[in-house]
């Protein structure tokens, strides 16, 4: 499952697929959290159920994607939105689901804000849909310059106690050392891109009652950054949602749970598509 790429304008787009060169499928197009990159979905790209296809991409900056404006003053989280429209499109795929985990779920809530008819189904991991508080963004600018100081070490050694749950970090050092890899491989750019975007990125929450196709939202029973009440709150406002807890998980519940991240979402898929 080597990485792929595709040229969209001034940039270029990379990203995992499970079945390259397959036959017509159904297609789920993930977007990962920050700051790691498309191999976090590594145990679902191994693990889709029968007629289904996973992509998996990098976004701008992260993995093997181009971000033709770094240094930008002024990054959107819609320019993420537009790195998924555009793969999608780019690949010519048809009716897809798409979704994303913490910061990508926020990417994926701005595409259904963008264009709300745009995929047929939706999943939410450990997201929220709220903008960032006052705390919020202070914080992102303490990582900020946390990121000028000691650089992508320095960003996963003060984040990698909030990503895994408690469970996690006591009995799983294969998931702890494959999170701290994924993060130090992240160039300084992309974690500085993807913290300005979020930080400023809008509030998704008046549009929840409007998204019109099936959701999936799944949470870490042990997610101290989007703890669980955040997830119920999200589901309840979906008119056509369907909530996941995920016992022993944390933040990041698809490496952290795999078999039962991925058993929740292939039951998902097979059910409502």
């Amino acid at each position: 499952m080597a990485r792929q790429y595709l040229q969209a304008g001034a940039r270029t787009i990379a990203y995992i697929d499970s079945a390259p060169g397959a036959g017509p499928r159904h297609t789920l197009v993930l977007a990962h959290a920050f700051p790691l990159g498309a191999q976090m979905w590594e145990p679902q790209l191994r693990a889709m159920p029968e007629g289904w296809r996973l992509i998996a991409l990098d976004l701008r900056g992260f993995g093997g994607s181009t971000d033709p404006e770094p240094d930008s003053s002024m990054p959107s989280l819609d320019e993420y939105a537009d790195d998924m429209v555009d793969l999608v499109e780019g690949l010519e795929l048809d009716s897809v689901v798409i979704g994303g985990l913490s910061m990508g779920g926020y990417v994926a809530l701005a595409v259904m804000r963008r264009q709300p008819e745009w995929a047929r189904g939706l999943v939410l991991a450990d997201t929220r849909a709220g903008a960032d508080t006052s705390e919020g963004r202070a914080a992102r600018r303490g990582m900020l310059a946390l990121l000028d100081r000691e650089g992508p070490q320095g960003i996963a050694q003060e984040m990698m106690p909030k990503l895994l749950g408690k469970t996690t970090i006591e009995t799983n050092p294969d998931a702890t050392e494959t999170v701290r890899r994924l993060i130090k491989g992240q160039s300084p750019a992309a974690i500085r891109g993807a913290i300005l975007r979020m930080k400023d990125r809008p509030d998704a929450t008046p549009g929840l009652a409007a998204i019109g196709v099936p959701t999936l939202v799944i949470v870490g029973e042990e997610d101290v950054l989007t703890p669980p009440a955040e997830s119920e709150a999200l589901a309840a406002a979906i008119p056509d949602a369907l909530l996941v807890t995920l016992l022993g998980a944390g933040h990041l519940s698809s490496l952290e749970s795999p078999d039962a991240f991925t058993a929740a979402l292939a039951a998902f898929l097979q059910e409502r598509f």
